[in-house]
């Protein structure tokens, strides 16, 4: 251990609320998929700050970016114009817009977007967006429909949309007005929308894939299923892409992949190669609802966080990223399938979790940081896989090789 870790541990422990349970290493600096803890010691990461690094640590044109604007001006405040940050609203809009009609008929319009400073924010602004919406065209309706074992944020109003009592009983009482159906469970959704509840509910919120649950996928057909029955109803869909959004399904956004438009997305992880940015982004009309002073965020939408966000959209057209994604997911994932004791292995281009044979999960992370790997377990059974969208194929190798072992030695 490094004496620069062990000064960090002490102030932490003292000076810092005891929020998260850290694993003990402090890095200091990184490149591409490479991370440097301050013994000198390199990790390959294949978590990139929880799906938030998506051209890697220290990707030069963000780093520009970043440092020009940082040279000229960091905050004024929402009061007034910016650069970079029409620019960056321009772009999402672009990668939204699908120019197609999608599986039910109908094709985008423009996206208008708020910007905030995480993807619980977007997700406030979303739930606020729709409640207003429901005052205003839907009779003062105002119930969200989730997922169970969803996730959509730490702020009080995210925390009781997300579908896991678990982590909701310390702030009861709840914040009302959120059911929550099963996954994949499409006859449940239509029960919940076209019973009793149905006109009271004004929206139905979900993630293309569960990422905090440990990677479970909509299906086509249950995530088909709420864009019809929303239509039908008069009801809004959010999808909630902070985690999948930003090419990390292979696409600029996951709901691409499954043939539907939605009304609201949210967005943020990626968005920013690391500077703390999040959207909420609405279809046409829609992206109108909220006036002046319904909604804002002192530090949303600054020219520092702007200008990381539009060199990162730039840098994804600049290496192809999606292409990548698309080529390295599917070997990820064959590579997975091959090692024993691996019981199940879900996701969609680097967004994979797979389970394990036994309750061993943390026991395989700690080990492979270790070893020089960067893992996450997000239960006893299972591991999430978030690398940078740099991902190679020879960087699956090296994590495959390491890992291997260790499961074998675990199990």
């Amino acid at each position: 251990m490094g004496q620069g870790l062990e000064r960090q541990q002490q102030l932490e422990e003292r000076y810092l609320m005891h929020t998260y349970g850290r694993k003990p290493v402090q890095f200091v600096s990184g490149q591409g998929m490479k991370l440097v803890d301050d013994d000198g010691k390199e990790y390959l990461d294949f978590l990139s700050g929880i799906g938030v690094l998506s051209l890697g640590h220290n990707y030069p044109a963000v780093r520009k970016a970043v440092v020009e604007q940082a040279e000229k001006l960091l905050h004024v405040s929402n009061y007034f114009y910016v650069e970079h940050r029409g620019q960056l609203a321009a772009a999402l809009s672009g990668l939204l817009e699908s120019n197609e009609p999608d599986a039910l008929g109908y094709t985008d319009e423009s996206w208008r977007t708020f910007f905030g400073n995480s993807g619980a924010e977007a997700n406030e602004c979303a739930i606020k967006l729709a409640r207003h919406w429901g005052h205003t065209h839907r009779h003062d309706a105002t119930g969200i429909v989730t997922a169970q074992r969803s996730f959509h944020g730490r702020t009080l109003a995210t925390l009781f949309a997300t579908g896991q009592e678990w982590k909701q009983d310390p702030f009861l009482p709840p914040v009302s007005g959120f059911y929550h159906v099963p996954l994949n469970d499409a006859d449940a959704l239509e029960q919940l929308l076209c019973g009793p509840e149905g006109d009271g509910i004004v929206a139905v919120m979900l993630e293309c894939i569960q990422g905090e649950a440990g990677v479970w996928p909509c299906s086509d057909e249950f995530l088909q299923a709420a864009r019809r029955l929303t239509l039908e109803h008069g009801m809004l869909l959010i999808i909630d892409e902070v985690q999948t959004g930003m090419y990390r399904t292979g696409k600029p956004f996951a709901f691409q992949t499954y043939g539907i438009v939605p009304d609201v997305v949210t967005v943020a992880k990626g968005m920013g190669d690391g500077a703390p940015i999040g959207g909420c982004c609405a279809r046409g009309e829609l992206g109108l609802e909220l006036q002046p002073g319904e909604h804002g965020s002192t530090f949303g939408g600054s020219p520092l966080v702007c200008a990381a966000a539009e060199a990162t959209l730039a840098g994804f057209a600049a290496e192809d990223i999606g292409a990548n994604v698309r080529e390295v997911g599917p070997y990820l994932r064959e590579r997975l399938e091959s090692l024993a004791h691996v019981v199940d292995v879900r996701g969609r281009g680097l967004m994979v979790g797979f389970d394990l044979d036994g309750p061993y999960a943390t026991r395989v992370v700690d080990r492979g940081l270790e070893d020089g790997v960067v893992l996450n377990a997000t239960g006893e059974h299972t591991i999430r896989l978030l690398p940078p969208l740099i991902c190679s194929k020879a960087d699956v190798d090296v994590l495959i090789d390491t890992i291997a072992p260790i499961i074998e030695e675990e199990a």
